[in-house]
């Protein structure tokens, strides 16, 4: 008989190397474990899909609810700093003890079925909600979407909050193909919501294909507003005089819009009053989006790791005001566009400090430099010099570089890769010498 691991760190290293591939799209092997699991949920459920805005619309409905007195579960992925960041109850981490606790439990329940490390701890979060008395559960969808293992739960409300060009190896190199897979979290019958302006035929074609209750922003929901606040407009509900969302960003508004389409679908079910709402804006946080640090030079964390992201981070940065330089912190996986990404910021950045990863499939930083060079970005390294490309072994490596050498009136931007933020992050919690 095997001995099962009893720390968390012990579990996520086994789960690491259990499946032959670390992704594996497909329903079968996830739901039949799930049935084994009898997990069911008796209160709402919303799934969020997307290529980018998932986070910041998923936890803007977990501060709206909080803020009305439910008991909320908020799943997301990938975690910055440390796993539990995935799995949140009330608005804090679960512990290493819980987790692992459902991590015995599905081992005992999988037998012969192999699920990847996404699979894995995927049920056992979903487990642990189900077990938990929740008035709300919140579930970010990971790659795509119509066949991720978080669809294995039929959704109450499904958002998907954009659709653009990523993991085309997966999804498809159109937009179309995407949109497609995306609305594979539609159910029949179901509110249907899209934030994107433009959104694929595909989705729309899928939502009326299926009958599901298909949401479109600018035609069942919108926006509008000033510099000081602004409005939301439903089918049947307005939300006036609220505050912009603490969460930074031109797009936040299109999120902020589709998680309150998302919660007047529910209103009978998990009614929020006004208050509720503009308390829960202005209260939400979450690293890594956007996230300006107090201090300076300015320093900019942001997980733009694809040219549609990377395009709203430069407006982003337009926005703020002017600065003498730009300094990036940039890193990136190489399945990744980093021409795209490179293309929407190259005439934003003065100096580059480009960073290897610690994973296998990351792009080195000598493969960033070509992918600079290729774009035309011509830096001259001599001392003084007003444009260099410079590259480093670690995340943290690259931003002692650009601490080091910024003016106190400058800017720092670490973005692309999930690592490449935590990497930093990582450096600033533990304090390590600047």
């Amino acid at each position: 008989m095997q001995t099962l691991p009893s720390t968390l760190q012990e579990w996520l290293a086994r789960l690491e190397t259990m499946h032959p591939k670390a992704i594996d799209l497909g329903l079968q092997r996830v739901s039949e474990v799930k049935n084994r699991l009898g997990i069911h949920f008796d209160c709402p459920v919303i799934t969020v899909g997307g290529t980018n805005g998932k986070g910041s619309t998923c936890a803007m409905l977990e501060s709206i609810l909080l803020q009305a007195g439910y008991r909320v579960g908020l799943y997301t992925s990938p975690h910055l700093l440390d796993f539990n960041e995935r799995a949140r109850i009330n608005g804090e981490p679960v512990s290493d003890d819980a987790l692992v606790e459902q991590f015995a439990a599905v081992e005992a329940q999988r037998g012969e079925v192999s699920l990847t490390y996404f699979e894995f701890t995927t049920l056992a979060i979903l487990r642990l909600f189900a077990q938990a008395g929740l008035d709300a559960v919140i579930l970010e969808v990971g790659l795509g979407g119509r066949l991720d293992a978080v669809n294995a739960i039929d959704a109450d409300v499904a958002i998907v909050t954009s659709v653009d060009i990523d993991h085309t190896e997966y999804l498809g190199d159109t937009r179309d193909k995407i949109g497609f897979e995306k609305a594979g979290i539609f159910r029949p019958g179901r509110a249907a919501i899209c934030g994107d302006p433009v959104p694929p035929q595909s989705l729309i074609d899928h939502a009326q294909a299926i009958g599901a209750d298909l949401w479109l922003f600018g035609r069942d929901f919108n926006y509008s507003g000033d510099k000081q606040q602004w409005n939301y407009g439903g089918r049947g509900q307005r939300r006036n005089s609220l505050g912009y969302p603490s969460l930074r960003g031109a797009n936040q508004l299109l999120n902020a819009s589709a998680a309150l389409a998302a919660l007047e679908a529910l209103r009978h079910r998990l009614p929020v009053g006004a208050q509720e709402v503009r308390n829960g804006l202005v209260l939400v946080e979450l690293p890594g989006r956007f996230q300006v640090l107090p201090g300076r030079p300015s320093v900019i964390l942001d997980v733009a790791h694809n040219p549609h992201a990377a395009a709203t981070l430069g407006q982003n940065l337009d926005n703020m005001g002017f600065f003498p330089y730009t300094w990036a912190v940039f890193g990136a996986m190489q399945d990744k566009d980093v021409a795209g990404v490179v293309a929407q910021l190259k005439d934003r950045v003065d100096h580059w400090c480009l960073t290897g990863l610690p994973l296998p499939r990351a792009a080195t930083a000598e493969r960033l430099r070509q992918a600079l060079a290729d774009a035309g970005v011509a830096p001259s390294n001599t001392p003084g010099a007003e444009r260099t490309v410079q590259a480093f072994d670690s995340p943290w490596e690259a931003f002692v570089h650009a601490r080091n050498r910024a003016g106190e009136n400058d800017r720092i931007a670490v973005f692309g890769s999930f690592l490449t933020v935590a990497g930093v992050m990582e450096g600033m919690r533990s304090k390590r010498p600047l």
